[in-house]
């Protein structure tokens, strides 16, 4: 029993020895570790700041460029804290330096993200703002970070895409031109009136103020199917105006169509029934 007191009390003197030898360093770090990580928020908030007032700046910048200088004042933290406890600093750079090495083997998901972010900024195939479609991720551009792109959906739900997702994917970005074409299709009888059925359409789109003059409005019989002749429409429209202009037109079509005496068909069959005698 005396021998275990023994032991309990030469433990608790190393470890008293232990405070009062590292005290002053731990707590050193730990107060360098709480001022590095206010001071990396604060410089984030600065930067973004900054680049918020820097005219014609791009928006999708602003959040990649505050996100490296945080990281880049915590690491300066990291070295700071490892100086506390008498580290010199040719061993921080050789420590920092295998750490990557390992880091980087295990998360070489994570650099790639990182390596794509970098060539989207670089590259800008799509900004803030921007309705893309990249194989299937669809969705408005509202943010690129260090490691992911932040995304909005058509109905209005987040989603975080990998930066590597999107710079390996073909990217279609709807909102880049300033303008597009609407095309859509539209069918008649074959009794009715080709030349007339193209006429009232074609009014229906010059008449509408958001179509633009110039490449001008088309209509053109593209199809004979089975049951109708297919009239395409196709006209020019600023980009923000497009589904508006779509959907209004794809609607009173149909009421110009009706209304100059003309019917839309319908899929059908006629089906002959014969009536065979036995003998």
């Amino acid at each position: 029993m005396e021998d275990q007191l023994t032991i309990l009390q030469e433990f608790l003197l190393i470890i008293q020895d232990s405070v009062i030898g590292y005290g002053p360093d731990i707590l050193g770090a730990i107060i360098t570790l709480i001022v590095g990580w206010m001071l990396a928020g604060f410089f984030k908030g600065l930067v973004t700041r900054a680049l918020h007032r820097v005219p014609n700046m791009d928006e999708t910048l602003v959040p990649m460029l505050s996100s490296m200088v945080k990281y880049a004042v915590l690491i300066v933290t990291f070295v700071a804290v490892l100086s506390q406890f008498g580290v010199e600093t040719t061993s921080i750079i050789a420590v920092l330096g295998a750490a990557g090495l390992a880091i980087g083997l295990a998360l070489q998901g994570t650099l790639q993200n990182i390596a794509a972010g970098i060539m989207l900024l670089m590259l800008r195939p799509f900004r803030k703002g921007d309705f893309i479609d990249a194989s299937g991720i669809m969705g408005t551009v509202e943010a690129i970070n260090l490691f992911t792109t932040d995304m909005k959906t058509v109905d209005g739900v987040y989603m975080a895409v990998p930066n590597s997702s999107l710079w390996n994917s073909n990217i279609t970005n709807y909102s880049r031109n300033p303008t597009r074409r609407i095309q859509q299709v539209m069918g008649i009888s074959y009794g009715d009136d080709v030349a007339k059925a193209r006429g009232v359409l074609l009014e229906l789109m010059e008449k509408d103020e958001r179509v633009l003059a110039d490449p001008a409005p088309q209509t053109m019989v593209s199809t004979l199917n089975s049951s109708s002749v297919d009239i395409t429409m196709r006209c020019w429209v600023k980009t923000d105006d497009f589904w508006n202009v779509h959907f209004d037109i794809l609607e009173k079509s149909k009421e110009v169509i009706e209304g100059a005496g003309m019917s839309i068909p319908f899929p059908q069959q006629d089906v002959h029934m014969h009536q065979v005698e036995n003998k």
